[in-house]
């Protein structure tokens, strides 16, 4: 139950900020915390991560119900291997898209709300589910190569144990 306690807070965390966002700002004003390098933007999306695949809400649906889906169903795959790193990693995957999915069933679309600027390139805006998907896929690729890694010093292992025993 852990994992999905992750998940929740995540969602809590990330449905409460846009709350905020959308009830307490006018679209597109904006709150500069650090400068210009890091501004609070109410925005909007109806596509995907950078804007892409505008108005396909059916897509992106009927996508996350498949995704989540199969994150429920691996995370208890993985938990009961013992595992740590990954079902963290498909808990905040898991919290996040729930958090964009319920945006875009209620609103028909994404409350997007930070803005950070690098020089002169503005970074598109994104929000805490975004952020939430992206580190968990980050920690999905890390545990998959130290997985790896651990395969790899097995073998080598075994390997090793067994010209010793043939010596």
């Amino acid at each position: 139950m852990g994992y999905y306690l992750i998940a929740l807070i995540v969602f809590l965390v990330d449905q409460g900020i846009k709350y905020l966002i959308a009830t307490q700002l006018e679209l597109y004003e904006q709150i500069p915390v650090i400068g210009d390098f890091f501004v609070i933007t109410s925005s909007r999306n109806r596509g995907a991560a950078f804007g892409i695949l505008q108005d396909q809400i059916w897509f992106f649906i009927v996508v996350t119900v498949v995704v989540v889906i199969g994150i429920i169903w691996y995370m208890k795959k993985v938990k009961s291997e013992g595992r740590k790193l990954l079902p963290t990693a498909l808990a905040l995957v898991l919290g996040g898209a729930l958090g964009n999915f319920i945006d875009r069933l209620v609103m028909g679309e994404v409350v997007d709300f930070l803005q950070f600027t690098f020089g002169t390139y503005t970074f598109p805006i994104f929000n805490i589910a975004d952020s939430c998907i992206v580190i968990g896929v980050g920690l999905i690729i890390l545990d998959t190569i130290l997985d790896g890694k651990r395969e790899q010093q097995a073998l080598s292992s075994q390997q090793s144990s067994g010209k010793e025993g043939n010596e």
